[in-house]
């Protein structure tokens, strides 16, 4: 067995260790047993027509609703199954996925079901969780020329700043941390996640905005008690929290 069909099994195996069942999605429009299904299929393919059927199945019922443009939280799932088959499958294939994962970037969410936990915080916002797992996968994406490189610009507006150390100044808190992604230039409003669940929001502005190279950097969270917010909190995009379809 070759190694592509190694990482193509592995990617299987993967797949049904998930309960799709238990991910929540609009009833009527989420049906788990095509994730599952269309995700295996999509590993396995080779030809145009095996492609093109795992994506119909996969862009209509498992995933997205292609034709209205919406997101299911199934997608934020399985987006690292996605990259997995970026790595090891066919090369049609693969550009699928990444095709497929560009789509969570861009979709939105229906009401009720705009939210995933992920390992970093809960109720982190479709785009954002699914932007995480593409950051994680720089390298991979990097290495399939400017359709991977787009997807990784894609990500970036979906950013995430991990608060480090924070003090009060005047009437705001100043938080120090890193940050994944590209954060707004302006002022531009920030969800507060911890102790895993959303504490409140707030508007921010990039005191020192995060150093390419180390991603740190100081935010300004304005009119804030210092009470309000901890170390170890995780700040993502309201604009992003806001969207639905």
């Amino acid at each position: 067995m070759s190694h592509a069909d190694v990482g193509r099994a592995d990617v299987g195996r993967a797949v049904d260790a998930v309960d799709w069942t238990a991910i929540p999605g609009p009833p009527g429009r989420y049906e788990p047993e095509a994730a599952a299904s269309g995700l295996r299929a999509l590993a396995e393919a080779t030809t145009l027509l095996q492609v093109a059927a795992a994506i119909s199945c996969l862009e209509n019922t498992a995933l997205y609703h292609g034709h209205s443009g919406a997101v299911f939280p199934a997608a934020a799932v399985a987006a690292p199954l996605l990259l997995d088959i970026v790595a090891h499958a066919h090369p049609r294939a693969a550009g699928a996925a990444i095709d497929l994962l560009e789509l969570g970037l861009r979709y939105e969410p229906h009401a009720g079901y705009t939210r995933i936990d992920t390992a970093e915080a809960a109720q982190v916002p479709l785009c954002c969780a699914i932007a995480e797992q593409i950051r994680a996968r720089a390298d991979l994406l990097a290495g399939h020329g400017e359709q991977g490189r787009q997807l990784l610009a894609e990500a970036g507006p979906h950013w995430r700043f991990r608060v480090h150390e924070l003090f009060a100044e005047a009437q705001d808190v100043v938080v120090f941390g890193t940050a994944d992604g590209v954060l707004p230039m302006n002022r531009f409003p920030v969800e507060v996640h911890a102790a895993r669940r959303i504490t409140m929001a707030a508007d921010a502005t990039a005191d020192y905005p995060p150093d390419a190279d180390t991603h740190e950097g100081f935010l300004r969270l304005t009119a804030m008690a210092l009470d309000r917010i901890r170390t170890g909190a995780v700040l993502y995009s309201a604009t992003c929290g806001a969207r639905v379809h």
